[in-house]
């Protein structure tokens, strides 16, 4: 058996990593979506991505995300494993809510930042987190949880935070020790649907009713929708979508994670992974959702509104993002956290995880015992929702239940 020296790194740029290099651990080409883990392209983790949040002050600087990416060579020299990762001092921007660790923690005595995450910042989708390269040599992924570790260490940070993974690599951190939480989204499944119409046939007559009632409110009046993508975003498209984000964004929770400059970056370097729904009334644009496109998945990310309509959310982030995932042959639309209305849209529950290790073993055994209650309720949360899918199940059954929420969030 060869043995392979391996030499890890940790990155304060990501500018810093050669960004082929990078992309071929992110998203290793020639892969079938299995081999792939269910995304054989995924915008988030690109070399691309990462670079606009850092170069637009999303990220680094005072925002408390300061990056600490992880790298892997092999005894060549070749990039073999990269996981996105960053100091944090707060808790803001992830999705996965520890508040009330670093709480309890810190009452206790302890000090919970600066914690060590690894992530997508900003980004509630799921991912590969342990990425690897074709062809690296066994024991590459241990060497990426390894310097993981050491980084937290070398940092005194309290903590290891690995958000949204894959199920796989969800499991490949249970394994090496650290604790599994699970949380729940709402993503749409595209198969078995030519288009929009087949969507409604599969529905209870209520609620297929219901939702072409819903369609045809929110663009009366002269509303107009408009799909953008590539060299038809344009600056002008930018600013209008920008205003809707900060509108809403502001609205919600006071200050938008993303700057201006992410957005001219990100239509520089992704814009054909881009898609911009846009509603204009009256010759201006009055809302918008931003989706990412990756080959297997639409990701529905933000979405804001400088005139209220009733319905135009609905439209603008649930029905066209269908529209377009069925005209484009995608498999799934996961649209963003949070969010019950968008049970009644189509859109099912899944499961979501994140992996955690903690430094001080008292908090992590207080903690594994919170998460074995969580994850029990979780999946009564799941099949409570999947009681309540407007999906036709029997003869006279309606389907669904109207009381679910009709709120919504920034993040679609």
């Amino acid at each position: 058996m060869i043995s392979t020296t391996f030499t890890a790194r940790v990155i304060p740029s990501i500018l810093a990593v050669d960004a082929e290099a990078w992309d071929a651990c992110a998203n290793p080409p020639g892969r079938s979506a299995d081999e792939a883990e269910g995304e054989r392209f995924n915008p988030f983790i690109t070399h691309a991505f990462l670079n606009a949040l850092e170069a637009s002050g999303s990220v680094g600087g005072r925002s408390g995300w300061t990056p600490a990416h992880v790298t892997v060579e092999d005894g060549r020299g070749r990039l073999v494993a990269a996981a996105p990762a960053y100091l944090k001092s707060h808790s803001q921007g992830e999705y996965v809510f520890d508040h009330a660790w670093a709480d309890a923690y810190e009452r206790a005595g302890g000090r919970y930042y600066p914690k060590l995450q690894v992530a997508a910042p900003f980004t509630p989708v799921t991912g590969r987190r342990l990425l690897i390269a074709a062809g690296a040599a066994q024991g590459a992924r241990e060497a990426l949880i390894g310097a993981l570790r050491e980084l937290r260490k070398q940092t005194k940070a309290s903590s290891i935070h690995v958000t949204f993974p894959t199920a796989e690599d969800a499991e490949r951190l249970s394994n090496a020790g650290f604790l599994l939480r699970t949380g729940e989204q709402f993503h749409f499944a595209c198969e078995g649907f030519a288009n929009f119409d087949d969507f409604l046939a599969a529905l209870a007559s209520r609620k297929r009713k219901a939702i072409k009632r819903e369609r045809r409110d929110a663009l009366d009046g002269g509303v107009e929708i408009e799909w953008l993508t590539g060299q038809s975003i344009r600056r002008e498209h930018w600013d209008a979508f920008f205003k809707f984000y900060i509108h809403t964004g502001s609205r919600k929770w006071g200050r938008p994670y993303l700057t201006r400059a992410f957005f001219d970056l990100i239509g520089a370097t992704l814009a054909d992974r881009v898609l911009l729904v846009m509603a204009r009334r009256a010759g201006r644009y009055i809302a918008g959702a931003i989706n990412f496109i990756g080959d297997d998945a639409l990701y529905g990310r933000n979405w804001g509104a400088i005139e209220h309509r009733p319905f135009l959310h609905f439209e603008v982030c649930y029905y066209q993002a269908i529209d377009f995932a069925l005209a484009r042959g995608l498999r799934r639309i996961e649209a963003g956290a949070q969010g019950e209305h968008k049970l009644a849209r189509g859109y099912r529950p899944a499961l979501t995880y994140s992996a955690h290790e903690f430094a001080d073993a008292r908090l992590a055994r207080a903690i594994a015992d919170y998460l074995g209650h969580e994850r029990a309720a979780v999946d009564r949360t799941i099949a409570h929702y999947e009681g309540h899918a407007p999906f036709r199940r029997g003869e006279g059954d309606a389907g669904g239940d109207e009381r679910l929420g009709e709120s919504f969030d920034a993040d679609v």
